[in-house]
């Protein structure tokens, strides 16, 4: 259920913190009071768009907080944690949107989401309607879902997805196969070309590498040489070179070794830093005489490195590239070779799986042919207390050619609410009173299948009778039960059923507009009825107090 809302400076609204109870709350209040400021609050932590015209003048920002509380978070935690948001503690969910001038930006759980994962989750917190809304129960798509949730065919959908999932791959796969039998020689030949210049070049991995150290240290022969020279030269260009000086070094040890051969052995790594030494002049030596190079050897490291290069520029970057890019060719020729293989086992995969999958769609469509005639006779009886004594309801399943997303039929819910009418179509019922009353219907028959812990409905009983909104508060009040139920209305009548009713009103504060919230009790509720009778008097508060002990 909604625990909290807070709203700051929306339209009218400069400050309003409401903790709303469970059960069936009525919202009422003048025209233009405010009530539409409350569910627009509603609907932005919902996910829906806003601008900044929706800001208060004369502010920077505005800001609409709800604090959800649930019975069932593993699934929303699940989502969460995909979307690397902390986790619902204690069963309570936090969402806050602030609207600037600049941007809008959303919180959940005190950290910031997107757009589109606020309202993936809202989907399942609030189903809220309007006198608009009610025209979605014309679309047969949402009708076959409004029975698959009253079939409870959950499991029979997933293994008809799974099937169709399966289906539509290998159809895909077959129908790119065909296409790329219209390939043209010209593509072959090209393929075959890349494969060949590719192979014929021999490139391995050791080789490329080996090459790019080669091909640099030609490249800068000269200045390595600078490099070497100064260090041969040191080590033993001259008598006063590091070698020389070492050999007078070993040859004073070995005239020390002839009087104290005990402290001579403390100097026996001369020699063999000596010998070390002597090796590294050598090293360096054949690294500077083979700087230069042999022509030979380098005309064919340039024409090696010079064709690396060439196919670097075609192929990929480097030698890792040009690889995936010989095995793509390789896979696409053989793909080509023996596409005709291939397609007849797609072919026969494909006429496999679509069999499965028109299994798959039969059991499915069993559970919606079951469930029919219950889901008919629940509604009929729901409608007979909305006013609709003699109406007909029956719902027809249409077989499609092409299996869709929901099945292998689509659902049509035909209506007759006078006697002695054909049913028709939802979509071909022009009164708005009557689709809010149908609407109903379905959702008060759907109670125990929905679990959507929130519904609001704003002004549905528009364009009824006194009447019928008494039946209309009694069932939103029966929805209340296992709901949390949410409706403005100007009905006295309905807003006389709710469990708990607030008032929404308009004032003047510091010379500006502003609008309250408060919940009315008592003789303050009598008070309200009676302004929403439309008389005064000792009449109108008997009539008030009769309306509150209908309940």
């Amino acid at each position: 259920m909604l625990s909290l809302l807070k709203i700051r400076n929306l339209a009218l609204v400069d400050e309003l913190c409401w903790e709303p109870h469970s059960g069936f709350l009525g919202i009422t209040g003048e025209t233009g009071a405010g009530k539409s400021v409350i569910m627009g609050g509603i609907s932005l932590v919902l996910g829906e768009r806003a601008d900044k015209s929706l800001i208060r003048s004369g502010e920077s920002q505005c800001s609409v907080e709800a604090v959800f509380r649930l019975s069932q978070t593993c699934q929303l935690n699940a989502l969460l944690e995909e979307a690397g948001i902390p986790p619902c503690e204690e069963g309570e969910l936090i969402i806050r949107r602030i609207i600037t001038p600049t941007g809008n930006r959303q919180f959940i759980n005190s950290s910031p989401a997107t757009l589109q994962l606020l309202r993936s989750i809202a989907a399942g917190l609030v189903d809220m309607h309007h006198p608009d809304s009610h025209r979605s129960l014309t679309s047969q798509e949402r009708q076959l879902c409004l029975l698959d949730a009253f079939a409870e065919n959950t499991i029979q959908l997933q293994e008809y997805h799974q099937c169709r999932k399966l289906w539509l791959a290998l159809h895909h796969e077959r129908t790119q196969l065909e296409e790329s039998e219209r390939a043209s020689e010209r593509e072959l030949d090209f393929l075959r070309h890349q494969v060949e210049e590719i192979e014929q070049a021999g490139f391995t991995a050791e080789e490329a590498e080996e090459l790019e150290i080669r091909w640099q240290r030609a490249r800068n022969a000269g200045r390595l040489r600078d490099c070497v020279i100064p260090m041969l030269q040191l080590l033993e260009g001259s008598e006063d070179s590091i070698l020389s000086r070492l050999h007078q070094l070993v040859r004073s040890r070995r005239e020390l070794e002839r009087m104290d051969a005990a402290f001579a052995e403390r100097l026996g790594s001369i020699e063999d830093a000596v010998t070390n030494l002597e090796d590294l002049a050598g090293e360096l030596q054949d690294y500077s005489d083979h700087l230069g190079g042999d022509p030979a050897e380098q005309a064919a490291l340039e024409r090696r490195i010079s064709l690396l290069d060439s196919l670097k520029r075609k192929y990929g970057a480097d030698f890792e590239a040009i690889s995936r890019h010989l095995e793509e060719c390789r896979t696409r020729l053989d793909a080509i070779s023996h596409r005709d293989e291939r397609m007849e086992e797609l072919r026969l995969q494909e006429e496999e799986a679509l069999k499965k999958l028109r299994q798959a769609g039969a059991c499915l469509r069993q559970t919606r042919e079951a469930a029919i005639p219950r889901l008919e006779e629940s509604f009929l009886e729901h409608a007979r207390h909305l006013g609709f004594r003699q109406a007909l309801f029956c719902i027809r399943l249409e077989v499609q050619e092409e299996p869709s997303p929901q099945g292998m039929e689509m659902a049509e819910f035909l209506f007759g609410p006078n006697p002695g009418e054909p049913v028709k179509p939802l979509r071909l019922i022009a009164s708005s009173g009557e689709l809010a009353r149908v609407m109903l219907a379905l959702k008060s028959a759907l109670a125990q299948q929905d679990d959507t812990p929130l519904l609001i409905f704003d002004e549905i009983d528009a364009n009824v009778g006194g009447e019928i909104a008494r039946a209309v508060g009694r069932k939103m009040r029966e929805l209340g039960h296992g709901h949390q139920v949410i409706a403005i209305t100007h009905f006295p009548q309905v807003a006389a059923m709710a469990t708990h009713h607030y008032l929404i009103s308009k004032g003047l504060e510091n010379g500006r507009t502003v609008s309250r919230l408060e919940e009315v009790r008592g003789e303050s509720r009598i008070e309200e009825l009676v302004r929403m009778l439309g008389t005064d008097g000792s009449s109108a508060r008997a009539h008030a107090k009769a309306l509150l002990e209908e309940k």
